[in-house]
């Protein structure tokens, strides 16, 4: 299927029915697998075999989901996990030990930032901030001989900056170093970090990817493309002990980073997802493109009605306006299957007149859009990241973060777009 648009695979990748087999993906709800002989179950031990020995590792209902993940990123593997902050975290732990440092773009996801400021300090790995806008010059004079991956969002959350994927992938591998892209806002449906340079791609499958917020999740995409075998990581060439001196690379050739991250982290951490939540999430995917469109188109209308209400609105952040500086940029790497750009996703941050305190009143006076903690599903959604998402994070953080006390983040679903903006007129008049 490798010649079919996203929209097809959406729908048609993964799992794929034989004659008189379920037309529906099955749910697979069981943690064991029963086989016919000791030595079938301990070639699988010493990955001699391809099978599922146990759900923590890998579970036929999420096998068929990764397929398709895959498929839609372009990439030699993938692997779900329990969440998106675990997707991270394994991405970065299967390549640093304590010693070791990367890199990361400041405009992230606040709970991301607090996991590597706070919890890989504590494993001995260190994160070094850079502004993604900064001298290319500036950004590399961070990089050492410790240094083991660049990590960047397409998107970030909530200040939506675009990454620049290609000039961020060009640094990395100067240096030998994967570049490892959280492409959630975008999708494989907007953005396919793949094609530009990256090696990495990681998803909370939370988001646009389930739609309907019913379901915790993350992935990993590996692209196949990277050399582990360079020098720069051990543990892909030396022969591991805990598989009887298996040797990643080796072994597993261009799937050694996906490989390596199921066999050893995920079996030893165990950040599997069930696979009922792999089945919501596959539910999910099969609407991805129909609900980007509408996503996009809604939340172009949404931003073009902030923009004009210069009397009650400070300032508009949104790649897919003309006006946005970050807008030839969102051109070059977010278009659809199609080729065309259509927006940037469904999520606009704006600041309203009067700071934190009319932020407030204009929140709690919004009838049609919900106040939760949760972005990018069907329905309509509103936060303040500032005292919620990125609570965790100093002012000057914050500022380098590109995040204000007003700001707001707002996360238009699929309604109608004239009744969004209804709700979002009627609560500026009490802000």
């Amino acid at each position: 299927m490798s010649n079919y648009k996203i929209s097809t695979k959406c729908v048609q990748e993964g799992y794929k029915p034989g004659n008189g087999e379920p037309r529906v993906l099955p749910l697979y709800q069981s943690t064991t697998f029963k086989y016919d002989s000791s030595e079938h179950l301990g070639d699988l031990f010493d990955l001699k075999a391809g099978g599922h020995m146990y759900t923590r590792i890998s579970n036929p209902t999420t096998e068929y989901v990764e397929e398709k993940i895959n498929a839609l990123e372009g990439g030699v593997g993938a692997m779900m996990t329990s969440s998106g902050q675990a997707a991270v975290f394994i991405s970065v732990m299967n390549l640093c030990k304590a010693g070791d440092n990367f890199l990361s773009s400041i405009s992230i996801y606040g709970g991301t930032i607090n996991l590597m400021t706070a919890e890989f300090a504590r494993m001995g790995v260190e994160v070094r901030y850079f502004n993604q806008n900064a001298p290319i010059e500036e950004i590399e004079a961070l990089i050492d001989e410790n240094t083991k991956l660049v990590y960047g969002e397409t998107i970030a959350n909530p200040a939506l900056d675009v990454f620049d994927i290609e000039k961020f992938a060009d640094l990395a591998h100067k240096h030998n170093i994967p570049l490892c892209i959280d492409n959630t806002f975008a999708t494989p449906y907007l953005c396919r970090p793949f094609e530009f340079g990256a090696d990495i791609v990681v998803h909370s499958t939370t988001k646009y990817m389930d739609g309907h917020a019913s379901q915790v999740g993350g992935v990993i995409v590996d692209s196949g493309k990277f050399n582990y075998a360079n020098g720069k990581f051990p543990e892909f060439t030396v022969p591991n002990e805990s598989y009887h001196g298996v040797v990643f690379a080796e072994q597993f050739g261009d799937a050694a980073f996906i490989v390596k991250a199921r066999t050893l982290l995920m079996r030893d951490f165990g950040m599997s997802p069930a696979p009922f939540n792999a089945y919501l999430v596959n539910t999910g995917l099969e609407t991805l493109a129909l609900r980007m469109e509408r996503h996009c188109s809604n939340a172009m209308k949404v931003a073009s009605y902030l923009e004009s209400r210069t009397d009650k609105i400070a300032r508009v952040s949104y790649p897919g306006l003309a006006s946005d500086p970050r807008n030839d940029l969102a051109k070059k790497y977010i278009r659809n299957e199609n080729g065309e750009f259509i927006g940037t996703s469904g999520v606009v941050s704006f600041e309203i007149k009067g700071g934190r305190e009319a932020a407030v009143r204009f929140m709690d006076s919004l009838k049609l859009a919900a106040l939760v903690v949760h972005v990018a599903d069907s329905r309509t959604s509103v936060l303040h990241p500032a005292s919620t998402t990125h609570r965790q994070l100093s002012d000057e953080q914050l500022v380098r973060a590109g995040i204000s006390s007003g700001l707001i983040r707002f996360s238009v679903g699929i309604e109608n777009a004239d009744d969004i903006i209804a709700d979002i007129e009627q609560a500026l008049q009490n802000a």
